[in-house]
C-alpha cells in the first residue's frame, strides 16, 4: 500500500490502526505492517493511548505534501490508480 493511501486518512489527533485498515478496506494485518514500515522511515510516530497505539504523521507538513501530490495525480488521470495501490495504467 502506497505512502498516499494511508496517510490522507490522518488527522491532527491521529488514528488507530484498526480504524485506518477499516476505513481503506484492508487487512489490519496489512495496516500493521504498513504503519510499521512508515515509522521505521520516519513518516509516522505511534503515539502509546491507554492499552492501544494511535499514529500521527511525523510532522503535519507531510499531509499537506501529500494531498497535494495525490491532487497532482489526480487532476493527471483520476483512474490511475486501484485501491490497492497498483496501477492500471
Amino acid at each position: 500500500m502506497p505512502v498516499g493511501t494511508a496517510s490522507p486518512e490522518y488527522r491532527g489527533s491521529g488514528t488507530y490502526p484498526s480504524d485506518l485498515a477499516d476505513a481503506l478496506g484492508v487487512s489490519r494485518q496489512s495496516m500493521s505492517n504498513h504503519l510499521a514500515c512508515l515509522r521505521g522511515c520516519g513518516l509516522v510516530v505511534a503515539v502509546p493511548d491507554g492499552r492501544r497505539t494511535r499514529y500521527e504523521l511525523a510532522d503535519e507538513r507531510l499531509g499537506h505534501a501529500i494531498r497535494d501530490l495525490l491532487g497532482v495525480v489526480l487532476a493527471v488521470d483520476p483512474a490511475c490508480c486501484a485501491p490497492d495501490g497498483t496501477c492500471q495504467a
